[in-house]
């Protein structure tokens, strides 16, 4: 860990709410160091999941979890054990935790919802949702969403190759993956229409906004009205939106604040077993148990 790193842990920005989606974990492309960095730099009272935050399609065909994968989920949890009100809204990638919605299901003070509402400290009502219910590929055609991701897993790894030999010719971090999806018209086209359409939800249900994830780019402006706020994800961009104590909305990118690097792959330390990460998780819910029994 070095000095900056150091000082980011002990000096840390507080945040009325945090909100972060897509980050991946499972995957060989999710950032999980830089995740938690984030994590450990920040405080809040409120943290939401947003959606796609275990990777279960990728866990089902191959696993793959670091220790980096194994910290992410215990400062969660650290989060809401200090008190913080954590909601985790799974989106289509960690399908396999909606079935326990209905059970009221909290895990360690980490609250399950299909979706939720946050009122912002300056009173904006805001609905926040993963967004794949308005993806008409993941509603209506799995089979196409699967071949998607496994396109955009190509993608990243041509991504990785390309931009090494961009980095021995003296230029920079380049996404060839985020261009290709952008130079698609008709991709640019389902990212507009994705936007309005959860905009106009929103405007239709009585809110002021709309916090999403699902489709991997950060955005925040006004759609007809509304004010449509996407949070990014922990693969390319490393974002996040946060709220300040005024109810001011700033969309966080960490690498480019902390002038962290894209150019390398993700590092990973020694690779868990299944079993472990259960182990780990049952782990910190005793501790929860405990802290709880004793006060």
């Amino acid at each position: 860990m070095n000095a900056e790193t150091q000082a980011r842990h002990l000096n840390k920005t507080a945040y009325r709410s945090v909100f972060i989606s897509d980050t991946h974990l499972g995957t060989r492309g999710c950032r999980a160091e830089y995740l938690a960095d984030f994590l450990k730099s920040v405080t809040c009272e409120n943290l939401y999941l947003v959606g796609d935050i275990i990777d279960g399609w990728r866990l089902k065909r191959s696993w793959f979890w670091d220790a980096h994968h194994d910290e992410v989920l215990r400062l969660i949890l650290k989060h809401a054990r200090s008190g913080v009100n954590v909601i985790y809204i799974p989106g289509n990638h960690d399908e396999m935790m909606r079935k326990y919605v209905p059970m009221h299901l909290e895990v360690a003070g980490v609250k399950l919802q299909l979706e939720a509402e946050h009122t912002t400290a300056d009173g904006k009502r805001l609905l926040i949702t993963h967004g794949d219910a308005f993806d008409s590929v993941v509603r209506h055609a799995k089979i196409l969403a699967h071949l998607g991701d496994w396109a955009y897993t190509m993608a990243l790894g041509i991504n990785r190759y390309f931009n090494g030999v961009r980095v021995r010719l003296g230029y920079p971090y380049w996404s060839l993956s985020a261009w290709l999806k952008l130079q698609v018209k008709e991709a640019v086209k389902a990212i507009d229409r994705f936007e309005t359409a959860l905009a106009d939800d929103a405007r239709a249900r009585g809110f002021d906004g709309v916090v999403c994830g699902h489709i991997h780019h950060a955005e925040m402006r006004m759609v007809n009205g509304v004010l449509y706020l996407n949070d990014g994800d922990w693969v390319e961009s490393c974002t996040a939106l946060a709220e300040h104590a005024d109810g001011k909305l700033e969309l966080v990118d960490w690498v480019a604040r902390n002038k962290l690097s894209l150019l390398q792959a993700p590092t990973s330390k020694t690779t868990a077993s299944k079993a472990a990460v259960l182990q780990s998780v049952a782990a910190s819910i005793d501790t929860d148990r405990a802290a709880s029994a004793r006060a």
